[in-house]
């Protein structure tokens, strides 16, 4: 099977294709693209893919004015941070609309989704129909995402417990993870830094580097450093935290929804 991968950050793209050879080492990846531009070139030049695995938000713009300018037949495996866009997206070819962070299971959720209804596909990659889109709009919405609310964080004198919106921001250190409080106090949490991305709403928390989630709330301000990445000064923590570069875009374009 040929996918199509359209991502413009490079972490995500590698994890993607990473999920995509997990469930089957034979689909072929025919190419992976960042821009609104770049994907409008290669469509005019490429067959049609099997399935396409499509961020929104893109370098250069949003992804619906590549889909508005050609004629995309293929179904659509949508990968996002944002949920605003649900209802575009099954206008456009949607199977799956997959909220980041998303681990492997969703991956294969929606590739098992896929091959279920490649029969509905009438011929193959034809655009869906209208009670398909309707079908699959209130699957996902029935099936909406819930984010943890708090911690349970055992300490000397017993069990605390952590809501998730006096966190400032998370950290991993020497393999194990701890949340930062309003009053700066650190608490140990169980789980790695990806188990609790994944349980976190990403409107409000966003991983800026390989050790590091903030909390948008607490955001006080923010700088240029260098080597083309930026300085985060949170409210009521001493230290600064720095967003890595190749997460810049992303993190631009969260703080704007």
């Amino acid at each position: 099977m040929k996918i199509l991968i359209i991502e413009d950050e490079e972490i995500a793209r590698l994890q993607l294709i990473s999920y995509i050879h997990k469930f089957n080492a034979e689909f072929e990846i025919v190419a992976t693209l960042r821009s609104v531009k770049e994907a409008l070139a290669w469509f005019t030049k490429n067959e049609r893919p099997d399935l396409i695995f499509s961020d929104i938000e893109l370098l250069d713009g949003n992804v619906f004015e590549l889909y508005a300018n050609i004629s995309v037949k293929s179904p659509i495996i949508f990968t996002t941070a944002y949920d605003q866009f649900l209802l575009r997206a099954f206008e456009t070819n949607g199977i799956a609309y997959l909220l980041k962070p998303f681990g492997y299971q969703k991956v294969s959720t929606g590739l098992e989704k896929f091959f279920a209804l490649q029969k509905s596909f009438a011929p193959p990659h034809e655009t869906l129909n209208l009670s398909l889109i309707e079908q699959l709009k209130e699957a996902i919405q029935s099936s909406a995402k819930t984010y943890r609310q708090r911690f349970t964080v055992k300490m000397r004198n017993g069990i605390h417990l952590l809501p998730v919106e006096e966190i400032a921001y998370f950290q991993s250190e020497d393999g194990m993870t701890f949340a930062f409080g309003m009053n700066q106090q650190k608490y140990p949490l169980n789980g790695t830094l990806n188990d609790i991305e994944e349980n976190l709403n990403p409107k409000h928390f966003f991983r800026i580097n390989r050790g590091e989630i903030i909390n948008v709330v607490f955001i006080e301000k923010i700088e240029s450093h260098f080597n083309d990445r930026l300085f985060v000064k949170l409210q009521t923590v001493s230290k600064g935290l720095i967003v890595s570069a190749n997460r810049v875009p992303e993190f631009r374009k969260w703080l704007e929804t």
